[in-house]
């Protein structure tokens, strides 16, 4: 069976990422499987256990750091964040293409350990950043304090775009994932 391509998928947050996902998770031509990361923080309203986030304590992520058990991992915004290893090696070693979203720090520890025949890195933005503290802010679900910490986390994720394969802008999560899917789909074909 043909191992599957490894998609990461990051930006700033409130960029649309999740959204954009969905649209391509619900596209079956692309043979595609999410990885659920874990986290450290509090489930927003309407997020799973084990379909958003697997929702551990700090105590249990530090084990699992010790462990090598994370493909990546990093602290953002006062929590912890990661992808486990094995959760991503079994899809792909089942031939799914694998979408790994996760935020730059985390991404930049995965693509400095790419070979690139399997993989690919997609950098999604907003049209500006106006709009994307617009985006941030209709969200409704932080402080002002989060917000601003977010905003300044963001003008920093910003320059490392460079880093990715290819950057997409999001104008509308439908036209941002119709973008992606041909980016898979000639990755796919070589």
């Amino acid at each position: 069976m043909k191992k599957g391509l490894l998609i990461i998928i990051s930006g700033p947050s409130g960029v649309g990422k999740g959204t954009v996902r969905n649209y391509l998770m619900n596209d079956k031509s692309l043979n595609l499987a999410y990885s659920v990361s874990c986290t450290t923080r509090s489930p927003r309203q309407g997020e799973k256990e084990g379909v958003d986030y697997f929702y551990i304590t700090k105590d249990e992520f530090i084990k699992r750091i010790n462990e090598n058990r994370f493909l990546e991992y990093t602290q953002y915004c006062g929590n912890y964040y990661g992808t486990l290893l094995d959760y991503v090696d079994s899809a792909r070693n089942n031939g799914l293409n694998m979408i790994v979203e996760i935020e730059t720090n985390g991404a930049k520890q995965v693509i400095s350990k790419l070979s690139g025949d399997k993989e690919l890195s997609i950098f999604i933005t907003a049209p500006s950043f106006n709009e994307l503290e617009n985006r941030i802010r209709k969200r409704a679900t932080e402080t002002e304090e989060k917000i601003r910490e977010r905003l300044e986390k963001a003008k920093e994720e910003l320059k490392l775009a460079k880093l990715y394969d290819y950057v997409v802008v999001n104008t509308t999560p439908e036209e941002c994932a119709l973008q992606i899917k041909n980016i898979i789909d000639d990755k796919l074909s070589l």
